[in-house]
């Protein structure tokens, strides 16, 4: 191996996948954070996790709001549709799902009993669909394309970090850990200090490493400006944010 091959091995190229919705309910919901420079927070934790890891390309799966479902209506909208340009601004590859919206039945809650399927009402049911198989099939394919590159490519990704909680993405993970053992797995647990959910053993267990808070004052020093320049109209910081 030259010495620029082993250089390059330190130097821990890596793609991040983000659950964007799995984030934004894990750390931005109510709270005034929501304006997030997302590669920057990104390129900070995984310094601190490793000097060596370089962030290569981050890719953000979400799908689009249903105004009529949501709580500010069409500013929400105009709100994420705001937000999504400010991240390709940042050089961010994002994926959209979509939401399915049908009419479902579900047990009545009662105070001290159990659900029971007699006692249901009617509902409308909103699931986001594709973000799930979108996630785990663009990280499949990097660690199968990248696997194909030579040892010395400066360009090979040696590294996939996942940012979320979602134990859907644990055969993902597995079938990379199994079929791809020289690409090294990363964890990010979307979660504020303050919140006590335990971080699923499923997805922490494939994991080479794993961070299972995100801290506020991390949140705070890693927001977009106010005000955005871009080529053609600036972009702006939703006033409600």
């Amino acid at each position: 191996m030259s010495v620029f091959s082993f250089l390059r091995i330190l130097v821990l190229k890596t793609a991040c996948f983000v659950d964007g919705y799995n984030f934004y309910y894990g750390l931005l919901n109510n709270t005034h954070y929501k304006w997030l420079n997302l590669r920057q927070l990104m390129e900070n934790l995984l310094y601190i996790q490793d000097p060596s890891f370089s962030l290569e390309n981050i890719t953000y799966f979400t799908s689009p709001i249903k105004p009529d479902l949501a709580r500010r209506g069409i500013c929400s909208d105009e709100a994420q549709k705001t937000y999504l340009r400010a991240l390709k601004t940042s050089n961010i590859n994002i994926i959209m799902g979509r939401h399915k919206l049908e009419k479902a039945k579900a047990p009545i809650f009662v105070e001290g009993q159990h659900a029971d399927r007699n006692n249901s009402c009617e509902i409308w049911l909103l699931e986001e669909k594709e973000t799930d198989v979108n996630v785990a099939l663009h990280m499949y394919r990097t660690a199968l394309l990248e696997s194909k590159k030579p040892s010395d490519d400066p360009s090979k990704i040696h590294q996939i970090v996942l940012v979320s909680g979602d134990t859907d993405m644990t055969p993902a993970l597995k079938m990379i850990r199994e079929d791809f053992p020289a690409m090294k797995i990363g964890l990010i647990f979307p979660q504020r200090e303050n919140l006590k959910r335990t971080p699923p053993g499923s997805l922490i267990n494939l994991a080479d490493w794993s961070r299972k808070v995100v801290k506020e004052d991390e949140l705070i020093r890693n927001q977009f400006p106010d005000r955005i320049p871009t080529k053609k109209k600036p972009i702006v910081k939703p006033n409600y944010w």
